[in-house]
């Protein structure tokens, strides 16, 4: 197993190799999204062939069609989240996971809000993004829970796509919007504050906030056959990831596929990505049971299926 220094010092000395002569590694992934800046960096860069494999990239119209494509053979690799591969690990499938981002989202109000603390929205309509088992949500069901209230019981839910529930927010129609990170740097930009992130809530809940949620979901096979590929993977990503947290330049050439509205907005969006990067190194096992335990109580077999305990296996044991 390589460490991470030995992983990023190949990255850099690696000869050149024709893209042809290497095996290729099909990624099913919304090319609309945030990963898309790690994605292009990596081709840019040439860090897919550097560190032994052809970086083959598939538009995909979102998670669902990802995993389609993933199960149906037609992708290598997909993006997702851990507790997804917790999920299938338990039902039987051999897949894995490789961190990528430890960003998360959180509740904001409006600037002028009164409101300070989750136990200010009782009786408020909050706007929520990603479903009723959406994970930052149960998160900050959980930390209102430790706070002595029922915060899905004592306020009114409505559901909705992110950007639907930024506009509703912002039009004052709901009183907290529960939004992914990157549009919670729109909405920052456009006159809204952060009333609970859900890494604070994580922290007062006593979990690890450096926890990474999303990552590159990959069969078992595909670490096995040959190892060397997943691994290059971990490499790549991790390159990429040092060259994204310092070079402002690459943001530049990023620009045009970050749909930001302004300089606000592509700042906020280019410092919430660095802000999501995670530390080099193995995850910490007992921290992510401790999610994960929180996980299945309030999502129950919706998020979970019978994934009630972490099972063995999920990351990937690489020395990213």
């Amino acid at each position: 197993m390589r460490n991470f220094m030995a992983a990023a010092f190949a990255v850099y000395v690696a000869v050149p190799v024709a893209a042809q002569d290497l095996p290729s590694l099909r990624m099913a992934a919304q090319l609309t999204g945030t990963v898309n800046r790690e994605l292009q960096t990596i081709l840019h860069r040439g860090l897919d062939t550097a560190n032994g494999f052809d970086l083959e990239l598939m538009d995909v119209s979102g998670s669902s069609a990802g995993q389609v494509a993933f199960q149906g053979g037609e992708a290598d690799v997909i993006v997702s989240d851990w507790i997804r591969v917790a999920r299938q690990r338990a039902d039987g499938h051999d897949v894995q996971f490789l961190p990528y981002s430890k960003a998360v989202g959180g509740v904001m109000v409006l600037d002028d809000s009164p409101a300070q603390s989750l136990a200010d929205l009782k009786g408020e309509q909050i706007g929520i993004a990603g479903g009723p088992v959406d994970k930052s949500w149960i998160i900050l069901q959980a930390l209102a829970r430790k706070q002595g209230f029922d915060l899905a019981a004592e306020t009114t839910q409505v559901f909705g796509a992110p950007p639907l529930i930024f506009k509703a927010a912002l039009d004052g129609e709901t009183a907290a919007a529960v939004n992914f990170w990157h549009f919670m740097a729109k909405q920052q930009v456009a006159g809204m504050r952060v009333l609970v992130s859900v890494a604070d809530a994580a922290q007062e809940l006593g979990l690890d906030p450096n926890t990474p949620l999303l990552g590159y979901a990959f069969h078992g096979e595909t670490l096995r056959e040959p190892p060397e590929l997943i691994e290059g993977l971990a490499a790549a990503s991790r390159a990429a990831k040092d060259i994204l947290a310092t070079d402002d330049a690459e943001w530049d050439r990023l620009r045009p596929i970050m749909n930001a509205g302004d300089d606000a907005e592509f700042a906020a969006l280019r410092d919430g990505f660095r802000a999501g990067i995670p530390e080099p190194g193995p995850v910490d096992a007992a921290d992510v049971a401790e999610v994960m335990a929180i996980m299945a109580e309030l999502g129950g077999s919706e998020l979970v299926g019978k994934a009630t305990t972490l099972p063995e296996g999920v990351f990937a044991p690489l020395g990213y």
